[in-house]
C-alpha cells in the first residue's frame, strides 16, 4: 500500500488536541431502525457535535496550529455552511479572526450561525464566481491563512477522530462491523474515517454516499482517476456538492474504500422523516445521505452490522418543516 497523507498516529494526535473542546457524540443503535433493515445499524451522531456538524473537528485541528504572528489577519475559508461554522467557532476559540466565502444560496440558518460564531461572511455566486479565487485574494489582502474544507492532512486527521470514537465504542459493545457508510462531498470526513476504520478493523468495508447526479467521488473510485460533476448545484444536499475529490482524499479513497453509492433527494427526504419520527433526531439533508443509503438497501444490511455517519443537523427550519410534514 502506498504511503498515505494521513496516518492513524495523526488522527490520535488530533484527538488529544481536540479532547478539551469536542463533544464525544453518541453512537446510536435503535430497534426501530434495526427492524426496518433486518440488521444492526450504528449511527455516529455528529449532528449533535459542536456547531451541529463534524466540521468543527477538522477546523479546530488545523486552526489550533496557526501562528497569529505569522497570520495577523486570521483565517479564511470557503463553504456552503458547516465548514464555515466550524472554522468560525474554532477561530474564535483560538483568538483569531475569520472570513468565510459562502454561496448566496446557502441555507440562511447556516449563514446566520456562521456570523453568530464570530465569522465574517463574504457572499458569492457559485454558478458564476470562483470561491477559491475570492478566498485567495482575501488571504493575500489580509495576511490570513486558508483553511481548506477537506483536502488538507490536518483537516482530514481532525475529521478522522469521529471514526476513532465510533470504532472504539462499537468495539466496546463487542461488535465487528461489516461496513461503514460515510456522506461525501470532497472526502475529508470519509478519508479520515477510512483511516481510523481500517486501522481498527481491516476487513470492514468503507462506502461513500453522495447525492444522485453529484457522485464524483464514487465515479472516481470506479474509474481510478478524479472525475468531475457537470453541475455545482441542484440537490437538497447542499453540503455534499464538491466539484471533484481532493488530491489527498482521493489517494486515501483509492487505497482504503470499497466503492460509492448515491441517493436521490426523495430518498434523503424519507431518511430525514425516519430520523425525526423514529429516532427523534434532527438531520439536515446532507447529513441524512448515509441513512438514506441504509434504508434503501444501496449497501446490503440484512443480517449484517453496519455503521453510518449522521454528519450534520443544521437543517433549514422552513425546509425541514415541509419535509417532515410531507409538504415537500
Amino acid at each position: 500500500m502506498p504511503t498515505l497523507p494521513v496516518t492513524i498516529e495523526m488522527i490520535r494526535a488530533a484527538a488529544e488536541r481536540l479532547a478539551p473542546h469536542i463533544v464525544a457524540t453518541p453512537v446510536l443503535e435503535h430497534p426501530a431502525l434495526n427492524k426496518q433493515v433486518g440488521g444492526r445499524v450504528f449511527l455516529k451522531c455528529e449532528n449533535l457535535q459542536r456547531v451541529g456538524a463534524f466540521k468543527f473537528r477538522g477546523a479546530y485541528n488545523k486552526i489550533s496550529k496557526v501562528d497569529p504572528k505569522a497570520y495577523p489577519g486570521g483565517v479564511v475559508a470557503s463553504s456552503s455552511g458547516n465548514h464555515a461554522q466550524g472554522v468560525a467557532a474554532a477561530a474564535t476559540l483560538c483568538g483569531l479572526k475569520s472570513a468565510i466565502v459562502m454561496p448566496k444560496d446557502a441555507p440562511p440558518i447556516k449563514v446566520a450561525r456562521t456570523k453568530a460564531f464570530g465569522g465574517e461572511v463574504v457572499p458569492y455566486d457559485r454558478e458564476r464566481e470562483d470561491r477559491d479565487a475570492i478566498a485567495r485574494a482575501l488571504c493575500e489582502e489580509r495576511k490570513a491563512i486558508f483553511v481548506p474544507p477537506f483536502d488538507d492532512p490536518d483537516v482530514i486527521a481532525g475529521q478522522g477522530t469521529a471514526g476513532l470514537e465510533m470504532m472504539a465504542e462499537v468495539a466496546r459493545r463487542g461488535v465487528k462491523l461489516d461496513a461503514v457508510l460515510i456522506n461525501v462531498s470532497g472526502g475529508g470526513l470519509a478519508s479520515g474515517i477510512a483511516v481510523a476504520v481500517k486501522d481498527a478493523s481491516p476487513s470492514t468495508d468503507v462506502w461513500t454516499v453522495e447525492p444522485a447526479g453529484f457522485d464524483d467521488f464514487a465515479r472516481s473510485l470506479a474509474s481510478g482517476k478524479p472525475e468531475r460533476n457537470d453541475r455545482l448545484s441542484g440537490s437538497i444536499c447542499d453540503a455534499l456538492m464538491a466539484e471533484t475529490p481532493g488530491k489527498h482524499t482521493f489517494a486515501i479513497g483509492t487505497a482504503l474504500m470499497k466503492g460509492g453509492v448515491s441517493v436521490t433527494d426523495d430518498e434523503v427526504r424519507d431518511a430525514m422523516r425516519f430520523a425525526f419520527e423514529e429516532l427523534k433526531l434532527v438531520v439536515e439533508p446532507g447529513g441524512a445521505a448515509s441513512l438514506a443509503a441504509i434504508l434503501t438497501g444501496k449497501v446490503p444490511v440484512e443480517g449484517r452490522a453496519v455503521a453510518a455517519l449522521i454528519s450534520g443537523g443544521n437543517a433549514d427550519p422552513a425546509q425541514f418543516a415541509k419535509i417532515i410534514t410531507r409538504a415537500a
